[in-house]
């Protein structure tokens, strides 16, 4: 699963990693190591153009945009349902209903310094959270689905982040990890001409999984209401306090 990541970097700065073009108008979104469920975030998609007067060009570009992280199917009665659509297992995107038609022509990236699980501790009751993340400081791109909900006024763009069976020493955290893509993947994962889902959504490459720090953190990051980059500090597992049923995120 994930059910909560770190994105610091800077709009301007994002833009230019992914060679997108911020949506005009938008909220500006400042650095969050606490991205918890139903914020707003960043993603990158690939956007159709249109003219002044709606009708596609033909022509497409990447954009910058902010949307909600918990997806709102179009045919949604409410956007509530985006509270459990927080993440979609790479294995069943094109049979589950939610996820079928965005797996094939809505993808996006969604960028993160890093991300956050919890596993059992080993001595002592209670769960100890990890941070994984690039250990050069470089941006991961995680495998997301996108969609709009509503119209006018009501109008919604929504996003979840694609999950896959943990690799690596990743497996030793959780059996769940981010579908993390390289940089090589991402013109393919956005490419509105191909639907080749199964093709696309190939494990995390074990050279770039390798090259994450799995490190030990507080019990803090498990209180929404918690931020600050002190969050993604190392600690000692063995002396810092066990993170308790309301340090805990809710499990989605």
């Amino acid at each position: 699963m994930c059910g909560r990541y770190a994105s610091s970097r800077r709009p301007e700065d994002l833009a230019a990693e992914f060679e997108a073009v911020p949506v005009e108008g938008q909220p500006l979104l400042g650095p969050d190591w606490n991205v918890a469920p139903t914020k707003d975030v960043h993603v990158v998609r690939q956007a159709r153009e249109r003219d002044a007067e709606g009708a596609p060009t033909g022509g497409d570009h990447r954009e910058l945009r902010v949307v909600r992280w918990g997806l709102v199917p179009s045919w949604a009665k409410d956007v509530s349902v985006g509270n459990r659509m927080l993440n979609a297992r790479v294995e069943t995107l094109t049979s589950k209903p939610a996820f079928s038609k965005a797996a094939r022509a809505r993808r996006c990236l969604v960028p993160a310094d890093g991300w956050y699980e919890w596993s059992p501790r080993e001595y002592a009751p209670g769960k100890q959270p990890w941070y994984v993340t690039p250990e050069d400081g470089s941006v991961l791109a995680f495998a997301g689905l996108w969609e709009v909900w509503g119209r006018g006024e009501d109008r919604l763009y929504s996003c979840t982040v694609v999950t896959a069976p943990a690799v690596g020493a990743l497996a030793g955290i959780h059996d769940r990890m981010p579908l993390v893509l390289p940089r090589d993947r991402w013109a393919d994962w956005l490419d509105l001409g191909r639907d080749d889902v199964e093709a696309l959504t190939a494990p995390t490459p074990a050279e770039l999984v390798a090259g994450l720090e799995i490190r030990p953190v507080g019990p803090a990051v498990g209180n929404v209401a918690h931020g600050g980059e002190q969050l993604t500090a190392r600690v000692d597992p063995s002396t810092a306090s066990a993170a308790g049923p309301a340090d805990q995120p809710a499990l989605f």
